[in-house]
């Protein structure tokens, strides 16, 4: 994973970035015109469903993705729920990170493993917490683009070719629950790093310790090797850093309803276009795409301040899960 190079195709991704680009941005802009954009920010963030089991046939998706929309319904409901008590919500970033990961690698849901998990809990919880928004409304805007993203996942199945492929029994799609010795430890590892990133939050501040954690587990993947870490833990740092310039650019922009959505969609497909090629090159566009949504939710959108304590967060938890690739001995490769 070389920062001067993208790695080799893995096959076609328009139809996924596609989905996860529409996933966000219809919900914004359904919302905006009819005079509620708040709900549409964050029924957004239903749009990680289409995230996952990207490679699989449609027909096993239509199987896989309704658990994801579960585990993402149920960290925002868990999130919201402790979002009173900023000492329970750490807490409860431990435990969303070690349950999503156990659940992740025990049933081999694969690549992006429990990242989404823990970050739906701690912004359910922050935006909660620091916006009008009713808590039971807030969950329904969520279940809602979580079902919205997972109709447009099935779309393709109004096609005859796409239905006539045959798939596989669930307990085949997700085996389980298992351990190998090198799933294991990247459980392990995010056990670790859950705990020690939420030390370090409530040294820096409390509110963040769900971005610190949140970080590291994205340096973590599913990749079990020392040398991923460290390339992942310095890709998510170098772009993060980037990112955030190009967040400083968009927000001079003042982006707003229509706009907006069609800004944080634009985003969404150059995403999933690159990422599986190039980490850092990926994250130039996560981190203002994230910025902007959460910034909108909460109403802090254009805040550099946010944007300069995500970097900081970002690299004290790219740090932290970089050095827990240590945990894994020299002889040991990737298997992502």
């Amino acid at each position: 994973m070389s920062l001067f190079a993208l790695a080799p195709k893995r096959g076609p991704r328009w139809h996924l970035a596609t989905q996860a680009a529409l996933g966000i941005a219809v919900p914004i802009a359904a919302m905006t015109l009819l005079g509620e954009p708040s709900f549409g920010y964050i029924a957004a963030s239903g749009a990680f469903t289409v995230l996952f089991a990207g490679t699989a046939p449609v027909v096993e998706r239509a199987r896989i993705l309704p658990f994801v929309a579960l585990g993402l319904v149920g960290s925002a409901a868990l999130g919201i729920a402790l979002s009173p008590n900023l000492w329970l919500v750490s807490i409860g970033v431990v435990v969303v990170a070690v349950a999503s990961a156990a659940l992740a690698f025990g049933y081999r849901l694969g690549p992006p493993g429990p990242l989404f998990f823990v970050l739906v809990f701690g912004l359910s919880a922050h935006v909660v917490a620091t916006s009008p928004v009713d808590p039971l409304t807030y969950l329904i805007a969520l279940a809602a683009g979580c079902a919205f993203s997972y109709l447009v996942a099935m779309a393709p199945l109004l096609l005859p070719r796409a239905r006539s492929t045959s798939a596989r029994p669930l307990r085949e799609l997700l085996p389980g629950p298992s351990f190998t010795p090198d799933s294991r430890l990247l459980l392990v590892r995010v056990g670790l790093v859950a705990v020690v990133g939420v030390l370090l939050g409530l040294l820096i501040d409390p509110a963040r310790t769900y971005w610190i954690v949140g970080s590291a587990v994205a340096v973590i993947g599913v990749a079990a090797a020392r040398r991923a870490a460290v390339q992942r833990g310095l890709h998510r740092m170098l772009g993060t850093v980037a990112g955030a310039g190009v967040y400083a650019l968009l927000a001079l922009l003042h982006p707003s309803g229509l706009w907006l959505a069609l800004l944080l969609g634009a985003l969404q497909f150059v995403i999933e276009l690159v990422v599986v090629r190039h980490y850092a090159l990926a994250l130039v566009f996560i981190t203002p795409l994230v910025l902007l949504l959460t910034g909108a939710a909460t109403g802090e959108i254009g805040s550099m301040d946010v944007a300069w304590e995500r970097i900081v967060d970002t690299v004290v938890g790219a740090a932290l899960g970089a050095v827990s690739g240590l945990l894994h001995p020299r002889a040991t490769t990737s298997n992502a």
